[in-house]
C-alpha cells in the first residue's frame, strides 16, 4: 500500500514541474544598455557586442548551431584568450587576453557582428 502512494506522489510532483524557456528571457534586452552604446566603451566591449550579435542570429541547423557559429566568429579576434559555451548553449563565456571575462547572451537587434563598429 505504501509503494503505490509514493509512486503517485512522485508522478504528481513530476507533473507539477513545467518547462522553463530560458532562451527567451536571455534574448530579451529590455532594461539593458543599448548594444551600440555598450560597444562604444572600448574595443573589448565592441568585440563582445559583435559576438553577441552573431550569437543572436537565427540558424536552422539545430540547438547548438548559434553557439558554434558565434565561437567560430570569435576566433578571428586575437584579443580572445578563451571562449566556452554553457552546456545548453544559451550563453558564452569569453576571456580576453587582458584578463577581462564576460558572459555573452544572444543580441537579437537585427544586426550582424560585422555591423558593429570595432575601434582599433
Amino acid at each position: 500500500m505504501k509503494r503505490p502512494v509514493l509512486v503517485l506522489l512522485a508522478l504528481i510532483g513530476l507533473a507539477a514541474c513545467r518547462d522553463y524557456p530560458l532562451a527567451d528571457h536571455l534574448k530579451n534586452q529590455d532594461g539593458l544598455l543599448p548594444a551600440d552604446q555598450f560597444a562604444s566603451y572600448g574595443r573589448e566591449q565592441a568585440i563582445a557586442v559583435a559576438i553577441g550579435r552573431e550569437f543572436g542570429r537565427p540558424y536552422n541547423s539545430g540547438l547548438g548551431a548559434p553557439a558554434r557559429v558565434a565561437i567560430a566568429y570569435a576566433r578571428q579576434f586575437p584579443e580572445i584568450a578563451n571562449i566556452q559555451a554553457d552546456s545548453l548553449g544559451h550563453r558564452l563565456t569569453v576571456q580576453f587576453n587582458s584578463g577581462w571575462r564576460v558572459g555573452i547572451v544572444p543580441i537579437d537587434d537585427g544586426k550582424r557582428g560585422a555591423d558593429t563598429r570595432i575601434p582599433s
